[in-house]
C-alpha cells in the first residue's frame, strides 16, 4: 500500500514540476478580442529547442483543473488508490500488526490508510509482546476530528473472551493468565480479558504462604469452574501439576516398604499431625507418632521445612496415603523401664493429663500410669479427678498392676494411707454414737460420710419415732451434719447401718396408753387431701383422718389449720398407726343424748302401766298423788 500511495504522489508532483517550468499561453476569445483592437502583433514563435525544454508546454491545465484532461479520470484514480486499502467498518473486531512499541504505547497496523495507537497498558497480560505480533483490536472510529484511527485490544478481548473461555473449558485446554493483583483467599488472574478467580488452595499442590510473590507473573491454568449466570471463572494452576504428581506418586509408592526410613521436609502443621514432603508425595505423621511422650502442640517437636528422618509405618496404594513415624526411630521408654519395678512399688511423676476418669502420670520420659478416680481416696462418694489434681503436679503413688507386654500400669495414692476399714469395729462399734455428714439421698433412705472412706445408711424409717416422712429430703440437705448411731457393721461389703431415732427412747410404749382407743384429743389438721388429712397430736406424734371423719358439726369439712377434737378409733404399735375422727366426737354425743331420752322414757311407761293397773284402789290421796305425777309428765313433754 505505501509502495502504490508513494508513486501516485510521484506522478503527481511531476506534474506540478513540469507546469512550472514553462505553461502555455492559453487565452480566451473574449481575452483575444479585447487585445485585438490594441495591437496586432502575432504571438511569438517557439523554438524547437525550447520545446524540447518544456514536455508539457501543451499540458492543458483548464482540463485537469476540471477533471476533463484528456486521458486523466481523476475519480478513477482516486477509487484505484481507494482500493489498495482495507475496508473496516466501525464497532467490529478486526486483526492488525503490532509495528512499533515504545514505553507507553503500541502501534498496530491493520491496512488502513493510517495506524492505531493502543496504550500498553491493555498488553500488561502479554510482557512478551514484540513487534510483527498478531493482535485483535476493536474499531472504536475510523477517523477523529484529528484523522486518527482509535483502537482498543482490552474491548477486543473482552467481546471474544466468554466464547474463548467456555471453549476453552468443554475441550479441557490450558490457558495462559496474567496475575493481576491479590484478593481474599486467593488471586485475580486476567484470562482472555476476563476477571478469573485464581483459589489460594488452587495455586500448588503445597501451602502457599505469600501469594504477593505471584502478582504481576504470567502462568499456565486450567479452568475448572464457569458460572455462566454471574460470568464468574475459577481456575486453577494445581490442577495441571497434580497429574505430574499423580504419577510420582504413583511410582513412589510402588518402591516404599513398611519400616523404610526416607528423608523429608516438614510441608505443613496441622493440630492433628505433620505433613511431610518425601520428594513428589506427602506422608502424614500423626502427632501419636511425633513422640513417645506426650505432647500437646506438634510445634513441640517439628518445624516448617525442617529435615527430618521418618519411617514407613504403612501405605494405602489405592488412596495414595502414607502413614509416617517419627518417634519410632528411637527406643521405646519401655524398655529402659526399671526391670526391679513391681507392683506395691512407690513412684514419683508428673501429671499431664487429666479426665473426669482420672489422671495420667508421667513417671518417665514415654511411660505414664493411670490412677483412676476410684484410687483416688478411700471414699466411696466418687468424685471427680480435678478435685484431687491438675496438670503440672507432681505425686508420689503406689503401682497397682504392671503390664510390660502390654505396656499399661495403673497408679494409687489412697494406698499411702492406711484403709479405715481395717479397725473399723474398734473405731465405730454398735450402738457408739457419732456426727456424719450427708452426701446423698436417696427415696429409700440418706447416706452420711462419717470418716474417709467410712460411708453408712440412715434407712427412711429410723430417721424419726413419730413423723410420717415421704422422702429424706423433708428432713435433711445434702451437707448436713446428722448425728448417728451405729445398728450394724458389716466389714466384708464394708456397709454400715445407722439410726437417727435411735438417739432417744421409742415414745410409742407411753403414746398407747396415752392415745387409748375412744379418747378424745385436740390435734392440729396438717397436710390436707381428697382422701383425708393428717394431723398433729401432742408429743410430736402425728395421726390420720379419712375424709369422712373430717366432716364438721355444721357439715363442712375441716381445713388445713383448724384445732378441732379427734377421737382416737384406732391404735397400733407395731405399724406406729393413730387412726383419728372428728366427726364421731359429736356423733357420739347425739347418740348419748338420744340413749338417755329413751332410757326416760321407758320409765316413764313403765310407771303409768303401773298406776292403771292400779287405778280401781286408788284413793282419795292416790288420786292427788296421781294428779301430781301428770302434772310432772306433762312438765316433762312440754320441754322436749
Amino acid at each position: 500500500m505505501t509502495k502504490e500511495k508513494t508513486t501516485v504522489e510521484q506522478e503527481e508532483q511531476a506534474v506540478v514540476e513540469q507546469a512550472t517550468v514553462e505553461q502555455p499561453s492559453v487565452e480566451t476569445p473574449q481575452a483575444e478580442a479585447e487585445k485585438a483592437p490594441k495591437t496586432k502583433k502575432a504571438a511569438p514563435k517557439t523554438s524547437k529547442k525550447a520545446q524540447a525544454k518544456d514536455p508539457n508546454a501543451d499540458f492543458d491545465w483548464d482540463a485537469f483543473e476540471n477533471d476533463t484532461e484528456a486521458g486523466v479520470d481523476k475519480a478513477a484514480t482516486e477509487e484505484a488508490y481507494a482500493q489498495t486499502l482495507s475496508r473496516i467498518n466501525e464497532n467490529e473486531v478486526v486483526e492488525g500488526t503490532v509495528v512499533a512499541i515504545n514505553k507507553r504505547e503500541v502501534i498496530v497496523n491493520i491496512g488502513y490508510k493510517s495506524e492505531g495507537v493502543i496504550s500498553i497498558n491493555e498488553f500488561r497480560y502479554n510482557p512478551d509482546l514484540k513487534v510483527g505480533d498478531k493482535v485483535e483490536v476493536y474499531v472504536e472510529t475510523a477517523e477523529d476530528k484529528k484523522g486518527q484511527l482509535i483502537l482498543s485490544h482490552k474491548r477486543a478481548r473482552s467481546l471474544r473472551s466468554w466464547d474463548r473461555v467456555n471453549e476453552a473449558y468443554e475441550k479441557d485446554e490450558i490457558v495462559n493468565g496474567f496475575i493481576k493483583c491479590r484478593t481474599k483467599g486467593g488471586l485475580i488472574v486476567d484470562v482472555f480479558g476476563i476477571e478469573a478467580f485464581l483459589p489460594g488452595s488452587q495455586i500448588d499442590v503445597k501451602p502457599i504462604r505469600d501469594y504477593d510473590v505471584y502478582v504481576n507473573k504470567t502462568m499456565e491454568f486450567k479452568i475448572v469452574k464457569i458460572n455462566s449466570e454471574f460470568r464468574n471463572v475459577v481456575v486453577s494452576h494445581k490442577a495441571l501439576i497434580e497429574v505430574e504428581i499423580e504419577a510420582q506418586k504413583a511410582d513412589i509408592i510402588g518402591k516404599l516398604e513398611k519400616g523404610q526410613i526416607l528423608e523429608g521436609v516438614v510441608k505443613n502443621i496441622t493440630s492433628y499431625g505433620v505433613f511431610v514432603d518425601l520428594g513428589g508425595v506427602d506422608g502424614l505423621i500423626h502427632i501419636t507418632d511425633l513422640s513417645w511422650g506426650r505432647i500437646n502442640r506438634p510445634e513441640e517437636i517439628v518445624q516448617l521445612d525442617q529435615k527430618i528422618k521418618v519411617v514407613i509405618l504403612d501405605f494405602d496404594d489405592v488412596k495414595k496415603r502414607i502413614a509416617l513415624g517419627l518417634k519410632q526411630l528411637t527406643p521405646h521408654p519401655w524398655d529402659s523401664l526399671d526391670p526391679n519395678l513391681k507392683v506395691g512399688d512407690k513412684v514419683k511423676g508428673k501429671v499431664v493429663v487429666i479426665a473426669d476418669y482420672g489422671a495420667f502420670v508421667e513417671i518417665q520420659p514415654g511411660v505414664e500410669g493411670l490412677i483412676h478416680v476410684s484410687e483416688m481416696s478411700w471414699s466411696l462418694h466418687l468424685r471427680s479427678a480435678q478435685d484431687f489434681f491438675k496438670v503440672g503436679d507432681e505425686v508420689e503413688a503406689v503401682v497397682l498392676t504392671l503390664d510390660r507386654e502390654e505396656r499399661k500400669i495403673s497408679l494409687g495414692i489412697k494406698h499411702l494411707k492406711p484403709d479405715p476399714w481395717e479397725n473399723i469395729l474398734e473405731k465405730y462399734p454398735i450402738n457408739s454414737k457419732h456426727t456424719a455428714t450427708v452426701r446423698n439421698i436417696t427415696n429409700f433412705g440418706v447416706f452420711v460420710e462419717l470418716n474417709e472412706g467410712v460411708e453408712g445408711l440412715v434407712h427412711i424409717s429410723d430417721l424419726s419415732w413419730t413423723k410420717k416422712i415421704n422422702h429424706p429430703s423433708e428432713m435433711v440437705s445434702i451437707g448436713d451434719q446428722l448425728d448417728v448411731v451405729v445398728l450394724d457393721v458389716d466389714q466384708n461389703i464394708r456397709r454400715l447401718s445407722l439410726g437417727h431415732k435411735q438417739l432417744e427412747e421409742s415414745p410409742w410404749e407411753e403414746f398407747e396408753n396415752i392415745y387409748s382407743v375412744g379418747s378424745v384429743h385436740n390435734g392440729t389438721v396438717a397436710n390436707v387431701t381428697e382422701k383425708g388429712a393428717t394431723v398433729a397430736l401432742e408429743g410430736g406424734i402425728e395421726g390420720y383422718a379419712t375424709a369422712r371423719n373430717l366432716v364438721k358439726a355444721d357439715g363442712t369439712k375441716a381445713a388445713a389449720g383448724e384445732v378441732l377434737p379427734f377421737k382416737v378409733l384406732e391404735f397400733n404399735k407395731a405399724s406406729k398407726k393413730i387412726s383419728l375422727s372428728h366427726t364421731r366426737t359429736f356423733e357420739d354425743e347425739k347418740k348419748a343424748e338420744a340413749a338417755e331420752q329413751n332410757k326416760e322414757a321407758v320409765s316413764t311407761q313403765k310407771a303409768v302401766k303401773k298406776l292403771k293397773s292400779n287405778l280401781e284402789k286408788t284413793t282419795l290421796g292416790d288420786i292427788s298423788a296421781l294428779a301430781e305425777l301428770k302434772s310432772e309428765m306433762e312438765k316433762t313433754e312440754t320441754a322436749k
